[in-house]
């Protein structure tokens, strides 16, 4: 999984649970929201590539379009999960701005599944590793597709506009990527946003997992810290590019933080009710989105009661290797095929 945004993630999910509290309750634009985001995927479900041997169901059974076979099981897409991928941006500019056609848009150095599902009452986050070697499509000066390029997943933002066009096509390679997997937003933050995000909840506990005192002093490996400003800024982004699979170990220390995060976040908002009104107003600047006002509305209190912890933060397994001057992850199919269907489907019962 790449770069910082992993905060911005878990920023994004409590700010979609408290900041709409006054806008709950407004049942007309809850429907609103909810047919918006319905309306957002290019895609109904997943398209999960099988042999035509094992789709094949028993003569004279019924057989729904996105049912599938799995280890001799029949799961059947969850169409009402709602999916987001939040983008951390590797751009350290105090605002979001346009920029112009080509391969200035910024690279999306973090980049996350956010996953409600309402069945189960639960968010799942899935961590795609910056790295990720797939389909890259390329735009020239002028904003006219060139070509597809297998490429780290984290450049596809880089091209466009560096704001909506950069996401949408970050989305599509995403989606992509997860067999068309739909999305349904987005939320892209510049990594300048880390220290005010991290300040608002007072602070992260951890204990430093690797030495960084490089760039910050009181990073010493072994040390228990109180993150704070640029001290969690550089804990979360910060990696050694001249040490092989420095990314890797990023992703841990932002595992880390994650749930050290989450209890600051919790601790902090049950004293501070206005505390994600504030954060929102702070980074608002430094974030692309497009979820609306109607759609928090629909999100707010679907999320108050929803459960996550560590076990449902996921990666995907693969393998990094450095065939050239950069590193590649070469993604697990087999995992990632397996992961698609524990979290986005579920078994059918009696079907043979």
């Amino acid at each position: 999984m790449g770069g910082k945004g992993r905060v911005f993630l878990i920023v994004w999910a409590v700010l979609m649970t408290f900041i709409a509290g006054a806008l709950v309750g407004i049942e007309a634009m809850r429907y609103l929201g909810k047919s918006n985001l319905d309306a957002k995927s290019a895609t109904t479900a997943p398209i999960m590539v099988q042999s035509e041997e094992v789709q094949a169901p028993a003569e004279g059974a019924s057989w729904e379009s996105d049912w599938i076979r799995y280890n001799g099981e029949v799961y059947d897409y969850n169409e009402d999960i709602t999916t987001f991928l939040i983008m951390g941006i590797d751009k350290n500019d105090e605002t979001v701005t346009e920029v112009q056609e080509g391969t200035d848009g910024g690279q999306a150095d973090g980049l996350f599944l956010l996953v409600l599902n309402p069945h189960t009452r639960n968010i799942n986050i899935i961590g795609i590793n910056r790295n990720s070697m797939t389909d890259v499509d390329v735009y020239d000066e002028y904003g006219r597709y060139m070509t597809t390029v297998i490429a780290q997943i984290a450049t596809q933002h880089g091209f466009g506009n560096g704001m909506e066009e950069s996401c949408e096509y970050q989305v599509k390679a995403v989606s992509n990527m997860f067999y068309q997997l739909p999305i349904h937003g987005y939320a892209a933050i510049n990594m300048s946003a880390i220290p005010i995000i991290n300040d608002q909840v007072g602070g992260v506990d951890v204990t430093v997992l690797e030495d960084l005192t490089k760039w910050d002093k009181t990073l010493k490996k072994g040390e228990q810290v109180h993150l704070e400003g640029m001290s969690a800024f550089h804990y979360v982004k910060t990696r050694d590019l001249t040490q092989f699979g420095s990314n890797d170990r990023r992703l841990e220390r932002q595992r880390q933080y994650l749930n050290g995060f989450i209890k600051a976040a919790r601790a902090t908002a049950a004293d501070d009710k206005d505390m994600a009104v504030n954060l929102f107003k702070a980074i608002s600047e430094k974030m692309v989105t497009d979820i609306s006002i109607d759609e928090v509305s629909y999100l707010a209190p679907e999320l108050i009661d929803y459960d996550f912890d560590a076990t449902d933060f996921m990666m995907i397994d693969g393998e990094t290797k450095k065939t050239g001057e950069f590193e590649e992850f070469h993604v697990d199919q087999d995992d990632l095929y397996r992961t698609i269907i524990e979290v986005f489907y579920e078994k059918v019962e009696n079907v043979d």
